[in-house]
This record gives C-alpha cells, sequence and structure tokens, in this order.
C-alpha cells in the first residue's frame, strides 16, 4: 500500500505541483508541495490580499501590462531556477 507524504495534508493540497490559495494565512496566498525527482519543499508565495495584474486579458491597461513586465524582469533570476523556487510559482499563478 502506497501512503501519503504528511506534507501534502499538512499543505492541504490535492497532489505535488499543484498551488492552493492560502486564505487564512496571515501572510502568503497560496501554498504548493513541489517535487521534482525525489526533492520535495513546501512553498508559500504570493503577498496575502495583493492585486496581482493576473492573466493577461483582452483590452488590459497600459498599466497592469506594465505591472506584469516589471514582476517578470525584477523576479526573473528567481523564476528560472524552477519549481522549487516561490518566484517560479507566483509567476504561474499570480502573474
Amino acid at each position: 500500500m502506497i501512503t501519503k507524504d504528511p506534507r501534502l495534508k499538512r499543505a492541504g493540497v490535492s497532489g505535488y505541483n499543484k498551488p492552493k490559495r492560502t486564505p487564512k494565512h496571515s501572510k502568503k496566498s497560496h501554498v504548493v508541495v513541489a517535487k521534482i525527482g525525489d526533492e520535495i519543499r513546501t512553498i508559500r508565495f504570493g503577498e496575502q490580499g495583493a492585486s496581482t495584474a493576473g492573466k493577461p486579458k483582452a483590452g488590459e491597461s497600459e498599466r497592469m501590462k506594465a505591472k506584469r513586465k516589471s514582476f517578470k524582469a525584477r523576479h526573473a533570476k528567481n523564476i528560472a531556477r524552477g519549481k522549487m523556487s516561490a518566484a517560479y510559482w507566483a509567476d504561474k499563478v499570480k502573474w
């Protein structure tokens, strides 16, 4: 019998690499249990209550486009680190 990793239950996510909102967390807005090979890490990311640009939408304002571009430029090095970085998940989920 395969037992489920206790980190998944503790984080309250359905599986590895599946981010979930955490509205009750005091500081971070999302959590994910990231897994690459044998390495597993619980990552909390995103500022609670921040109004992020979200995914690009038709007719999006120039201000939101600039906001998204600035985030991606500012965090490019950390996003490039991959699934084991909070910046990667913030970019994927929130921006």
